[in-house]
């Protein structure tokens, strides 16, 4: 038989990076994918996706086994292993059923859902979830890059936290985050920056291989950002390095921050975070004479308890020093004005004032979820015309979700849909997650794979991945593009396999529990076809004669015709969306909930400072641990210990190590690494073992090596503006694992 090849295009969503690729295919199979070379980008995206160890192994992963391919039911007890295979409508027909007696008996809101990491069609699931009359949404989006957009939102009027390298930059500021092992496609224009002059400034507690690349490293104690951001405020404002004119003329609450930044000397900062003063000094003034100027901050901020605070000062740094919207510096890039925007498509407005009073934790943690957001959007649709998502910025608070479903307080939560998401790894404090999870009456997983959250579930779908379904990808309507792909592979065959796009179940859901009307769009397809209407374009069109991408030109400056979208009009260096929500409207430092300082006595049992969370190849998140081309390359979870502090605990490179912590215990490799303080240890996080059984005790491996085992989710402890749960700054001990 003659080769038959055909190349489609699609969006490739295993990271962030949201790679434009070409999908090789021959008689029907996938061959390999590379980078888009017909994109506006193609040359950069060919060499980021040659080097993607995740595209490199598609094939592996699209015909792996162990992939799910029907849907399953639980005919044992849950946690027991024991599945029927059954039909996608009686699936929905079962399932809309039981959301229905659960709806009439306790209410819309006893039905909450968990989310991943926004590769999934999110504002569908809102729609479902604003006519179903339920405020309870969570996911990961409340500890990644929500903080971020809502405190850039408040203070700013939009989201700010993207970079912008052109020509002029002349600085970057990274703040916990390592564009090598993370963000690759961030990576390579840094490296290329550095290489051609630009300053480079990393604050991370360790020396990853993009803070060997700094002209500054700041290695700070984990959790005290906020004091050495306020710090460098502090320097700035004191040694007049800050932006004049533009202070004047665009900030709010100058005099106040200047207040508040005096109590943050450098030599008394120096003390808190154990960077020298002189260092802290440096990088301040370099950062402020070096314009424009652009910075990032990512995840590292927004996994600790006091994340909202250093959020505060992290987007007050680039607005005194006059680096927000020019070109080089933090550009702000507002929706795209010829895509129909996911705002719309989630229909907020349905959900009346009632439901959102009963949003979880809602009312503690107010910027984050409905009363924060629905003050934001008031000031960005009366200046930009249409708001940011819901879906990425507003949640229940998800460890008082949890803690509902099995106390009945305030209120019983029944139900739980978990869609792209692996609570059970990515939440914090399994312990407890498990014990929600176990007292559900309905828990529902849509997956790739059996995950330890589907183990424990009543019903597992088998979800369409990016080669089987299209995509339309806007960040969340925060950057002003549009990025397309089409479904490269079929998804379903005939006696192989039978999945389905998120979105077919929601819709599926919806018209069996009354929503029809509001379901005109058979497929994804025609959703998108509808979201791309005012460009002039169908999806297939968009990809096939656009290559899939559009890009606003953003002019710099848009506050002098405009202003900002805040209440003043202004930069509001003192808050008063924060004030107005009863919180300090200045960045102000807390001690960590579990440090040396706050809790002297916890830390004589468990002397060491334990940070998670940091990303490293060739994985993502808690994913891709059953690739076995990627498994060989990282077989084992790994921490990493100071040698000097190793030596002294008897631990060798290489040895299997306990690490404890007040919720329990878990094991992890031993791996020296000179680049973190004697006095702090770092986990890897995202840990399970598809290998092992999936009916308990093991639950492919949850209780083993998931740093999640020991983290901490107390609501006391989170975040009391935005609810993030502290990941980065916990206490432990770690000891070397016995051999038996």
């Amino acid at each position: 038989m003659s080769e038959q090849v055909e190349v489609k295009k699609a969006i490739c969503m295993w990271c962030h990076g949201h790679c434009s690729v070409a999908v090789e295919i021959s008689n029907g199979r996938l061959v390999k994918i590379t980078g888009n070379g017909d994109h506006p980008h193609g040359k950069a995206l060919t060499s980021l996706v040659k080097a993607c160890p995740r595209a490199r192994a598609a094939a592996e992963w699209f015909y792996h086994p162990d992939r799910l391919s029907y849907p399953l039911k639980r005919v044992g007890e849950r946690g027991e292993g024991k599945w029927e295979s059954i039909s996608w409508e009686q699936a929905l027909d079962e399932i809309a059923e039981k959301l229905k007696t659960i709806r009439e008996k306790y209410g819309a809101e006893a039905i909450a859902t968990s989310s991943g990491t926004a590769r999934t069609a999110d504002e569908y699931k809102a729609r479902f979830f604003s006519l179903l009359g339920s405020p309870n949404s969570i996911g990961q989006g409340q500890i990644c890059y929500g903080p971020d957009n809502l405190i850039a939102s408040a203070i700013i009027g939009w989201p700010a936290d993207h970079m912008h390298l052109r020509p002029e930059t002349k600085c970057i500021l990274l703040i916990g985050t390592n564009p090598h092992a993370s963000t690759r496609h961030a990576w390579f224009p840094i490296r290329d920056a550095k290489k051609a002059g630009v300053k480079l400034i990393v604050i991370d507690p360790r020396r990853t291989k993009t803070a060997e690349k700094a002209d500054v490293w700041l290695q700070l104690r984990p959790g005290t950002d906020t004091a050495l951001l306020t710090s460098m405020i502090n320097i700035i404002i004191t040694e007049g390095l800050y932006d004049k004119d533009f202070v004047e003329k665009w900030c709010y609450g100058f005099d106040e921050l200047a207040g508040r930044a005096n109590e943050y000397p450098p030599e008394k900062v120096a003390e808190i975070t154990w960077v020298p003063a002189e260092r802290i000094k440096e990088a301040a003034r370099m950062y402020a004479t070096n314009r424009p100027a652009t910075s990032v901050s990512m995840m590292g901020l927004e996994h600790l308890a006091n994340g909202m605070e250093a959020l505060c000062a992290r987007f007050i740094l680039p607005a005194i020093t006059g680096n927000i919207d020019v070109r080089g510096g933090n550009m702000l890039r507002p929706s795209h004005p010829q895509i129909v925007p996911e705002s719309e498509i989630e229909l907020n407005d349905r959900v009346s004032p009632d439901q959102k009073t009963k949003t979880l934790g809602g009312d503690r943690f107010r910027l984050l979820s409905w009363p924060g957001y629905d003050l934001i959007q008031e000031n960005q649709k009366r200046v930009w015309g249409t708001p940011i998502s819901r879906l990425h910025n507003c949640f229940a608070h998800a460890p008082t979700v949890f803690r509902a479903m099995f106390t009945d307080k305030p209120y019983s939560v029944r139900a739980l849909i978990t869609m792209s998401s692996n609570p059970m790894v990515t939440m914090p404090n399994t312990k407890l997650v498990y014990k929600a999870l176990k007292s559900l009456d309905l828990y529902v997983v849509m997956d790739y794979w059996m995950t330890p959250s589907a183990d424990l579930s009543d019903y597992v779908l088998p979800a369409a991945s990016w080669l089987e379904r299209p995509t339309v990808y806007t960040f969340g309507d925060t950057i002003g593009f549009i990025g397309a792909g089409e479904a490269a592979l079929p998804s379903v065959v005939e006696g192989k396999y039978d999945r389905k796009t998120d979105y077919e179940f929601w819709r599926g859901l919806g018209i069996r529990l009354g929503q029809e009307e509001y379901w005109p769009w058979k497929n994804l397809e025609e959703g998108y076809d509808y979201r791309l209407k005012p460009l002039g374009y169908t999806l297939k069109e968009f990809v096939s004669k656009r290559n899939g991408y559009d890009a606003t030109r953003s002019e710099p400056k848009k506050y002098e015709k405009i202003g900002f979208a805040t209440p003043t009009g202004k930069v509001e260096l003192y808050s008063t969306i924060l004030e107005r929500l009863g919180y300090d409207p200045l960045p102000r430092y807390e001690e960590p909930p579990e440090s040396p300082i706050s809790t002297p006595e916890l830390a004589k049992e468990y002397p060491l400072i334990l940070i998670t969370g940091g990303r490293f190849q060739p994985y993502f998140h808690s994913e891709q641990r059953q690739i076995d081309s990627l498994r060989k390359q990282r077989p084992n979870p790994v921490i990493q210990i100071n040698p000097e502090k190793a030596s002294e605990l008897g631990i060798r490179n290489g040895d299997w190590v306990w690490i404890e912590t007040p919720r329990g215990r878990v094991r992890q490799k031993c791996e020296y690494f000179k680049g973190i303080d004697p006095r702090v240890v770092h986990a890897q996080h995202g840990w399970w073992l598809p290998e092992l059984p999936g009916e308990e005790p093991w639950l492919h491996g949850v209780w083993e090596s998931n740093i999640n085992v020991l983290t901490d989710d107390e609501p006391d402890h989170c975040n009391k503006i935005g609810g993030l749960w502290p990941l980065r700054a916990l206490l432990c001990k770690v000891y070397k694992v016995k051999q038996c």
